[in-house]
């Protein structure tokens, strides 16, 4: 897992606009490499501020929320590439034209980014969906709405993110922090032979 500031390191050192985009894409939706490679540009909705996944995991669409810095974001990156059908369509010739992005292009993206950055922990686009879930839960959000975001079928593979949290860690109460003991003095003689 990365902090707020490895992220916002790694998007600072992008190579391009459109790897910094893919960055941000990745990290504000929590969405998977291959669901950001296959993203057309009809699938970002601005009135309704979400992203249309369409066939993510388990051939399930879903929609995630997208912000208006998002949002500027990917209006930025429009104007400047101009995509018809695939927001991040491959280089022509490479992949064919109008063909989407591989994913290992998003793959290229997160891990030059964070040599750029000079991460040196494993990066790759699943650490910023981890990212996104860890810091959603220390945030407060419920493992449901995390769930529904992420495109899980089983809440069970969401709880991972219950390990990763420290604010979770430190939100259970104590046992001992429940009960009261009253304050005794105690002698500075020798303890009882049978004391342990």
């Amino acid at each position: 897992m990365l902090s707020p500031d490895e992220i916002t390191s790694m998007i600072e050192a992008a190579p391009s606009l459109m790897h910094r985009t893919i960055l941000m894409l990745l990290y504000a939706t929590g969405i998977r490499r291959a669901e950001a490679a296959l993203l057309k540009v009809s699938d970002v909705d601005s009135e309704r501020m979400v992203i249309h996944v369409q066939l993510g995991k388990g051939s399930r669409d879903r929609d995630v929320p997208m912000t208006p810095k998002l949002l500027e974001a990917l209006r930025q990156y429009w104007r400047w590439k101009h995509p018809k059908i695939y927001l991040f369509p491959s280089t022509e010739g490479h992949r064919g034209q109008e063909r989407p992005i591989s994913d290992k292009t998003v793959w290229y993206a997160c891990k030059e980014a964070a040599a750029r950055a000079g991460i040196k922990k494993r990066i790759g686009p699943h650490t910023l969906r981890h990212s996104f879930a860890t810091h959603l839960m220390e945030a407060g959000t419920d493992l449901r709405t995390i769930q529904l975001l992420m495109g899980h079928a089983h809440l069970e593979h969401t709880t991972v993110y219950l390990h990763l949290s420290q604010r979770h860690l430190h939100a259970a109460p104590n046992p001992l922090d429940q009960i009261t003991i009253t304050d005794q003095s105690f002698s500075r003689k020798r303890p009882d032979k049978y004391q342990a």
